[in-house]
């Protein structure tokens, strides 16, 4: 735990979203328009929207700590697929990425120490950014509950430049 000074954001955030109805135009469909899934890191300095031109009602974004392909990412796909319509599946990985930082067993043990628990999940660190995403790229590959698994495509997102630099596995050359 952080012992860091934290000066609360949320009431911000609360007071810009009684403002929101005003604004808002509502897309009439869960159903994304462009029968796309992004599936990607969680890090603040992904912009999702301004990297692939996205407007609301184009894509499903599902996010998590390092963007990896966990069971909860395969249950997502499954319904954005079966039940929503989407058919493309886009894995973005960024560099300088948290999960870089650490270990499982780092993390793991930290909390261990801090609350006399051990988490159940797993913290999908990872030390080789591309070949975690090829990792990720494999578990879609593999999951028999997604209907076009060869419709993945993984990237790395550049935060130093804002370059996107596509990443392939082996098996789709």
């Amino acid at each position: 735990m952080t012992d860091e000074p934290h000066d609360p954001q949320a009431p911000d955030l609360i007071r810009h979203a009684e403002g929101f109805a005003d604004r808002y135009t509502p897309y009439d469909t869960p159903r994304p328009r462009r029968h796309v899934a992004v599936v990607s890191c969680m890090d603040a300095r992904l912009d999702l929207f301004g990297l692939f031109g996205l407007d609301i009602g184009d894509a499903h974004l599902i996010r998590n700590a390092g963007g990896v392909v966990t069971d909860d990412v395969i249950r997502s796909l499954a319904i954005s697929q079966r039940k929503l319509g989407t058919r493309e599946v886009l894995l973005v990985h960024h560099t300088q990425c948290g999960q870089l930082t650490y270990t499982d067993d780092d993390l793991r043990n930290e909390l261990l120490l801090e609350t006399g628990y051990k988490p159940a999940w797993t913290p999908e660190s990872f030390k080789d950014l591309d070949e975690d995403l090829r990792q990720s790229m494999r578990r879609v590959l593999a999951s028999p509950f997604l209907l076009y698994p060869e419709l993945v495509r993984g990237f790395v997102f550049e935060v130093e430049s804002g370059r996107l630099r596509e990443i392939r596995i082996p098996e789709q050359d």
